[in-house]
């Protein structure tokens, strides 16, 4: 878990714990509902300030409508709830939504931290180098220069560059990062050979039979990058999406709160009823 998620985790557990000791405060003790709310204000601005901020921040800049703003104006509106008259205060459910928001972003952050974690793993499966046979030399090039046809040379502790046939040459591959086989391969003469394998122990000479950017672990790269700007397609769908949805549903709550108390005539006594279902 990162620092990150470390400190927001430790957040929610304070938190809940002090809401818990709000709540047996509320009933021991004989509060006024200002007492109440200063007691219950401690665990809910330490569950929530950040997503205050955030959604301050984005009130100052215009635009406002996501996620955050929701949060934080159904969280704020429970706890005003409590000062009409006639209402029963919302504090502990305020405080609630607000922790129960919280866990859900740190679950979303450990999922993206450890795909982040995944992806960083699998981009080292590609090498940075290719050993060729080239006029009774060995060089040591970039694998994108290295044509179909070419001998490329293996040996023991290094990835294989791209793929091929076995010339010369025994050995075992260590192929968990691409088929997370735990157990080594052996490659002998005629076999074939797939690039992003680390080669175990003997050195092998083999025939290249696909160039540098068709090869398995390019072709893995680029639908992990593929896959990647598609969830990106799919989360500026989303955004625009919440930029309509939010401020339907809070012009949708406002109307809920107001119109019907309005043509009941009694404004008054039913109006922190509808607004606690807004």
């Amino acid at each position: 878990m990162e620092k990150e998620n470390k400190i927001r985790f430790a957040r929610i557990i304070l938190s809940a714990a002090l809401l818990g000791v709000a709540v047996l405060v509320e009933k021991r003790l004989d509060l006024s509902v200002w007492q109440l709310l200063l007691v219950y204000l401690i665990p809910y601005f330490i569950a929530g300030y950040d997503t205050l901020l955030e959604a301050g921040e984005k009130i100052v800049k215009g635009d406002f409508f996501d996620e955050d703003f929701l949060m934080s104006i159904a969280t704020i509106g429970a706890l005003c709830i409590g000062f009409l008259p006639g209402a029963q205060t919302q504090f502990p459910e305020a405080v609630f939504v607000m922790l129960f928001f919280q866990v859900g972003e740190l679950f979303e952050d450990i999922a993206e931290g450890r795909s982040r974690k995944s992806i960083s793993k699998l981009m080292d499966i590609r090498p940075d180098t290719a050993n060729v046979e080239r006029g009774g030399k060995v060089l040591t090039v970039n694998p994108e220069d290295v044509k179909i046809g070419e001998t490329i040379v293996v040996r023991p502790g290094e990835k294989v560059p791209m793929d091929g046939i076995v010339l010369e040459g025994t050995s075992s591959l260590n192929t968990v990062a691409l088929t997370g086989e735990s157990v080594p391969r052996r490659i002998a003469k005629g076999d074939d050979i797939i690039s992003g394998c680390v080669n175990l122990t003997g050195v092998i000479r083999a025939k290249v039979t696909k160039a540098f950017g068709e090869s398995t672990a390019s072709k893995i790269l680029d639908l992990v990058e593929n896959a990647s700007e598609n969830k990106s397609k799919s989360e500026s769908f989303i955004s625009r999406f919440a930029k309509i949805y939010t401020p339907v549903v809070v012009i949708a709550a406002l109307v809920l709160a107001f119109v019907p108390p309005i043509l009941s005539g009694d404004f008054g006594d039913s109006f922190a009823t509808w607004l606690y279902r807004a």
